[in-house]
């Protein structure tokens, strides 16, 4: 039987990070030492503390069922609690927070929401993946925001109501993502981009999904904004959140989307359909995380704010001009001038340096000339990999 894919299927490219550990595992099996600096994956293990809330909630038959869709209770008021103590939100338990089996996981089913086929949706280039394959999904049609250095990586605030109100056919823009702090970028947006980007999205009626995922990865104690705290964003605007990054949590799979009801209800509809929520001891850890002193994340931003002047220091030390990044764990380098694109550069780093790094045009047309480090690695192996690296210099 020949079997086809779907043509939604067909007009995603190859999910990056997957062809990037293919490679990775690839050279381990030639017993090769690989410095990776590719993927996005904390290197250090998740807390004991949290370790051992789920332990002992996995021991409760309760939590062996299926989980409410909505989430624990205790979960969403952690969640309530949490964002007030951060950025002094103020959300509703019952209407306006759903948990997540990630933040990936909600944001590749928004546009299932939101979307029918044909209308039209603003996605960021470079981007985070899921923007683009989870609007192809539901059929949209993507316009691409281009986010270029000598805007800061932001979009650029003018062209999103012509971009809005000229779209295909006619239709305006229905859905714009937007990632601050950024990744693969690293830049970091203020409250006063997001006043004006929520002006913007009220006049045009754009619903605004925000990415927070690296709110908590932040260096000289500037902390990032939420979309929330702007005056009018409730009406218009929906926030995911992740522990993933924020307490080494990445494959536990929880996060959550927070902000306009109505949203949060159309996204907890498909949720609804496509899964049965998330496992309860893992919301236990979750409860757990976010009711920390918060101790960890802060330990974190010291560990990442030495691995990355580590890495920026040895790189411009090679000649490489390499701004230091105000937040993420994320190095947004332009290449080398003597490397014709970044997969090559990649490529090279790999084959000549067993150093991974993700190539920027890997997050779309305008992150080509571009590669990305991720800071997951210790200080030691950083300084190694600059070691390597330099020799394609010399």
């Amino acid at each position: 039987m020949n079997i086809e894919f779907s043509d939604r299927l067909k007009k995603l490219p190859p999910y990056l990070f997957v062809e990037i550990d293919k490679a990775k595992r690839a050279a381990r099996a030639q017993g090769r030492d690989i410095i990776d600096l590719g993927i996005g994956d904390p290197d250090t293990p998740t807390p004991d503390f949290i370790i051992e809330a789920m332990n002992k909630a996995t021991k409760d038959p309760a939590n062996h069922r299926y989980a409410l869709d909505n989430g624990l209770l205790d979960l969403r008021k952690a969640i309530a609690e949490w964002m007030n103590a951060r950025f002094n939100v103020t959300l509703d338990t019952e209407k306006e927070i759903h948990p997540l089996i990630g933040s990936k996981d909600g944001i590749a089913h928004l546009p299932l929401a939101l979307i029918n086929p044909g209308d039209v949706v603003l996605v960021p280039d470079p981007r985070y993946p899921p923007y683009y394959s989870g609007s192809i999904f539901a059929g949209a049609k993507v316009k691409i925001l281009p986010l270029e250095e000598k805007n800061g990586f932001l979009p650029d605030l003018k062209a999103i109501s012509a971009r809005g109100g000229s779209a295909f056919g006619g239709k305006k823009a229905k859905l714009i993502f937007v990632c601050y702090p950024n990744n693969p970028t690293a830049s970091v947006a203020s409250r006063d981009f997001y006043r004006r980007l929520v002006d913007i999205c009220l006049n045009e009626e754009i619903i605004i999904a925000s990415d927070a995922a690296y709110s908590e990865i932040y260096y000289d104690n500037e902390k990032p904004p939420s979309i929330l705290e702007i005056e009018g964003s409730r009406d218009i605007a929906i926030e995911f959140h992740s522990l993933s990054k924020t307490y080494n949590m990445t494959g536990w799979r929880i996060g959550w989307a927070c902000g306009n009801e109505k949203l949060i209800a159309a996204l907890a509809k498909v949720k609804s359909n496509v899964d049965s929520g998330i496992f309860q001891a893992i919301q236990v850890a979750g409860i757990a995380a976010l009711q920390s002193d918060q101790a960890h994340p802060e330990k974190m931003r010291k560990v990442y704010c030495q691995r990355r002047d580590a890495l920026i220091d040895g790189l411009v030390d090679l000649g490489w001009q390499v701004a230091k990044p105000k937040a993420t764990f994320y190095i947004w380098a332009k290449i080398p001038k003597q490397f014709k694109s970044s997969m090559e550069f990649a490529k090279l780093l790999l084959d000549k340096c067993d150093v991974i790094a993700t190539p920027g045009v890997g997050f779309g047309e305008f992150g080509e000339g571009y590669i990305r480090f991720a800071l997951t690695v210790g200080v030691s192996r950083i300084k190694e990999a600059v070691s390597r690296i330099g020799k394609l210099f010399i």
